[in-house]
């Protein structure tokens, strides 16, 4: 994974418009399909699915937990919440991007709830530390929930009401997470899908902090 730990502060803030580099008006190459399971990674996806986005630090590690979930159908490693178009990831590691990596995880909600992918969410890293994870620094690695429907977002903002309660029992800091309506999402490069599929001992920073998350039930 590419380190941020000794570039300037500016890493740590999201740019301004006028700082973020232009990107591209056409998609970056990427895989068609999942490298584990075949399933198309842009769709069509079948009927009844839903999709989330999650970012909680490297997506490598991210994007092996959901795929492994029971009821997950298809997940992706992307960037999003930034300014510039079409991002390379080379670009989002400059911290000019504005960009958080992020999964995209889409689910049969028949199998499995959006409220245990929060659990999952919580519990496998720290949401307190800001524009970082571990010693993966910069805006690129914040914590991020970005939700597809007003049903996910008050069922989000429970679950962080819920884990920062928790957090504070515990005797840990305050929640740093942002939660948005998701924007647009760009697919990562070939490479970076499925990594720790095709790179079993690659790295993974993913580090919880060990504050059990119960999610409310949804209304």
């Amino acid at each position: 994974m590419f380190f941020l730990n000794d570039g300037p502060a500016s890493k740590l803030r999201l740019p301004t418009p006028e700082e973020a580099l232009p990107g591209r008006s056409h998609p970056i190459p990427t895989a068609a399909g999942h490298f584990v399971s075949g399933r198309p990674l842009h769709g069509p996806y079948p009927d009844g699915m839903e999709a989330a986005y999650f970012g909680m630090g490297c997506f490598w590690g991210v994007e092996r937990l959901y795929w492994q979930v029971p009821g997950v159908w298809v997940t992706a490693a992307g960037y999003q919440g930034g300014i510039t178009p079409n991002p390379t990831y080379r670009e989002t590691c400059t911290g000019l991007t504005g960009h958080a990596e992020t999964v995209l995880v889409v689910f049969d909600p028949a199998t499995v709830s959006y409220g245990e992918l929060l659990r999952v969410f919580w519990e496998n890293h720290d949401p307190t530390q800001g524009m970082r994870q571990g010693n993966d620094v910069g805006t690129t690695y914040r914590s991020v929930i970005f939700t597809t429907s007003d049903a996910q977002r008050e069922e989000a903002e429970a679950s962080l009401a819920a884990y920062q309660a928790a957090l504070a029992g515990a005797g840990r800091g305050a929640v740093t997470t942002e939660i948005a309506p998701a924007p647009a999402f760009y697919f990562a490069e070939e490479e970076h899908q499925q990594y720790l599929a095709k790179n079993p001992g690659g790295y993974c920073g993913l580090r919880g902090t060990g504050v059990a998350c119960v999610v409310p039930a949804a209304r």
